[in-house]
């Protein structure tokens, strides 16, 4: 637990809501607070953040607790009656100095009327192997299951020299890979860089120190010639993409007011896996979505083998206020759960296969924790063995990975010490789970 005089804060959700952390914390150093960074993507992640609120205030009765994010924003009224909560800020303002400063308890504008994205961006990413840096927010598009553009706002975008300038910072601080996010981010526009793909040249170009770039979710129908030849072709963007799929069916599709079809998605995955076979694909799929029969699950459960899925999020359909699938005819809750159950048994047999295949590979592993985890450039989860992880020396040089074109860390054998974290390893990878490689570090 952080010192009565430090912040605390507790993050919720997605990556953005990660990064935009990271610049409240910098705006709330040195004061009694505990901030609870919500989301608001589901009814179970505002459970969640209630919950979250409710164990801060046991274990810090005398702190000042303030809640923001997706959740205070659509509901701030209800945020407020928390007799746990002393102030609200919304999405709008909690990146601003001033919102922290207000004396109010309700600190929450119109969302819509926003035009403009992170002011302030973090500095440092304290703790953090990985770097996370908000490029974009809001979105413009109505798909009838979300709630997060009432949470969010309309679609804007950061100016390509402002994330320029922050990622070679935290290059220069050392942080080996940043992962750019967004709620939208393949909408990205800005007057200094027309379209994400120009975004991330800019950055591979002018932030050469920065050895790894990753790129959260993507709407694979966005996904135009210049970011297909980035992904596919330049070896410092990772070998990992999460599209945003939702459902195998056509219908459901349509229903949700997505713009893709099945066999876009599908075909969308096997070019990218054509050109460049290492990439490891994730998606969001949602089970029991309004008006879903057997054969529609189906077509979603058989999504996971035909765009060959191996990290998978998957979520019961959870109905919203306001949206316009709260309306339609629903699947009974049991039975979204059951479909969901069914879709991440797929997904994690599908997740162990893809592990299995990799024992006897070198993976280039950025070290997460005390030298013993990390995660490979595909983000497979890699844990060091024993042996691995104690075998090396203080001494450590720059090599390049024949596996991949990044500079990784050799630990010769000497006195005991483990990859640092933040480093990147050459691991041999000797085993495999259902859910993580094991290896040793070389």
């Amino acid at each position: 637990m952080p010192a009565a005089t430090e912040p605390e804060i507790v993050t919720l959700g997605c990556r953005l809501n990660i990064a935009e952390s990271e610049t409240i914390r910098a705006l709330v150093n040195g004061r009694d607070l505990i901030v609870v960074n919500s989301c608001a993507v589901t009814n179970e992640a505002v459970k969640a953040t209630r919950a979250a609120i409710r164990r801060a205030r046991r274990a810090r009765p005398a702190a000042e607790l303030v809640v923001t994010g997706c959740a205070a924003q659509i509901d701030p009224a209800g945020f407020a009656r928390m007799a746990e909560v002393d102030r609200v800020i919304g999405n709008g303002e909690k990146l601003s100095p001033a919102a922290w400063r207000a004396p109010d308890a309700v600190v929450v504008g119109d969302i819509m009327r926003v035009r403009e994205t992170a002011p302030h961006l973090a500095a440092s990413f304290a703790g953090h192997a990985r770097a996370f840096v908000e490029v974009q927010n809001g979105c413009d598009h109505r798909c009838t299951f979300c709630a997060i553009p009432f949470g969010r706002g309309p679609s804007q975008s950061v100016p390509a020299a402002i994330v320029v300038a922050r990622i070679a910072a935290l290059a220069a601080a050392g942080h080996r890979e940043v992962v750019l996010t967004g709620v939208d981010l393949t909408s990205y526009a800005a007057a200094d860089a027309a379209d994400l793909g120009a975004l991330v040249e800019r950055i591979l170009t002018d932030v050469p120190a920065l050895t790894r770039l990753r790129l959260s979710s993507l709407d694979s129908i966005e996904i135009d010639d210049r970011l297909f030849a980035l992904v596919t072709q330049e070896p410092r963007i990772m070998p990992h993409l999460h599209l945003s799929f939702q459902s195998g069916s056509d219908l459901i599709l349509k229903r949700m007011r997505r713009r893709h079809s099945r066999r876009q998605a599908i075909d969308t995955v096997a070019r990218l896996k054509a050109a460049r076979a290492e990439i490891a694909i994730g998606a969001d799929l949602i089970a029991g979505f309004p008006t879903e029969d057997a054969a529609m699950a189906a077509d979603t459960l058989a999504l996971i083998a035909a765009a060959d899925i191996v990290h998978a999020h998957i979520f019961p359909y959870s109905p919203r206020d306001h949206t316009p699938a709260a309306r339609m005819p629903q699947v009974e809750p049991a039975l979204r759960r059951a479909r969901a159950a069914t879709l991440r048994a797929a997904a994690a047999e599908r997740k162990a296969a893809w592990l299995r295949d990799l024992v006897g590979t070198v993976q280039a592993v950025l070290i997460e924790r005390r030298g013993d985890a990390g995660h490979a450039a595909n983000f497979a989860e890699v844990r060091l063995s024993a042996a691995g992880a104690s075998t090396g020396s203080a001494r450590t040089r720059t090599i390049t990975s024949p596996v991949r074109p990044e500079p990784v860390e050799r630990y010769v054998p000497g006195a005991a010490r483990a990859p640092a974290p933040g480093t990147i390893a050459r691991v041999r990878i000797t085993a495999a789970t259902d859910s993580e490689l094991q290896g040793m570090s070389l």
